[in-house]
């Protein structure tokens, strides 16, 4: 109840808003010209790769009932929440309550919310690693770092808690990749986005050299933030201009990038919770 609370007040709503607008209010005048039909281009891929092939990599690693249609409304919706939250965390938690409102168990329910968030960053890091960065072995740190504290988890929770752990088979090993190459689709978009918002400003860099930066840029993750004004978008800025950016172009572009994620979310997340909440208050037909 407060996830959806906090998904339908205003006022979480304007301030999330309004901190991702902020950001690129302040910074656009500083450029001379900002050209919006890259970013255009750029956005139209995106909104495929995050609004269809990453629900629908969520469905395959996910063991449930639960058709197409229901994952690309639920992925939506989470996205939104995602935006208001710092770090994202929201989207997490709002995957993990529509399924188990769906009727899974919780422990499935983190299963395969966790299962579609590794799929992701494998596709991450495989894109990172062919782009040639050097970087990888930073990122590599934290991933070790979760991964021995997942394994901690793992072993307390079966100690004390064995009822939040999953009881349905784990994905088989061609729904696996399946999913890695829906997520690898995805970070094709993200490419595609980051180009769009980078030609915009007049500047230009290759689609590897931008997947590099974005994945250094995700370390700074681990620090939660605001949409738009987060340790990691600031890091993005620093690995673009260590690319040859200047550093008005390279905060425009990651501002532009972080204010338009909010037409989408807006747009499909917004409009399905408008939907759900609406057929919640319609009363049953009665039937004799």
């Amino acid at each position: 109840m407060q996830l959806r609370s906090l998904l339908q007040s205003r006022t979480a709503l304007v301030l999330g808003v309004v901190v991702s607008v902020l950001v690129p209010v302040l910074t656009l005048p500083r450029i001379p010209h900002v050209s919006p039909w890259p970013v255009a281009l750029g956005l139209l891929p995106w909104v495929i790769g995050k609004y269809v092939l990453c629900p629908l990599r969520w469905r395959a690693v996910t063991d449930a009932d639960l058709g197409r249609r229901w994952h690309l409304r639920a992925y939506a919706e989470s996205e939104l929440l995602g935006l208001l939250t710092p770090g994202h965390v929201g989207a997490d938690a709002w995957r993990y309550h529509r399924l188990t409102k769906a009727g899974l168990r919780r422990g499935d329910a983190v299963a395969s919310v966790g299962t579609d968030r590794l799929l992701g960053a494998l596709g991450l890091a495989a894109f990172v690693v062919f782009a040639g960065s050097e970087l990888p072995l930073r990122m590599l740190l934290p991933a070790v770092g979760l991964a021995l504290a997942a394994l901690v988890a793992l072993v307390v929770v079966r100690r004390f808690r064995p009822d939040l752990l999953p009881r349905r088979p784990l994905p088989p090993p061609r729904r696996l990749a399946h999913g890695l190459l829906l997520s690898a689709g995805y970070q094709l978009s993200i490419a595609g986005l980051l180009l769009g918002t980078l030609a915009a400003t007049g500047h230009s860099l290759s689609p590897l050299q931008l997947l590099g930066a974005f994945g250094a840029s995700q370390v700074a993750g681990a620090v939660p933030g605001p949409n738009g004004a987060s340790p990691r978008d600031g890091a993005l800025v620093v690995a673009l201009v260590a690319l040859g950016v200047p550093w008005a172009a390279a905060a425009a572009a990651v501002a532009i990038k972080a204010a338009v994620a909010w037409l989408p979310a807006l747009a499909l997340g917004g409009v399905s919770l408008v939907l759900a909440r609406r057929a919640a208050r319609t009363p049953a037909p009665v039937t004799a």
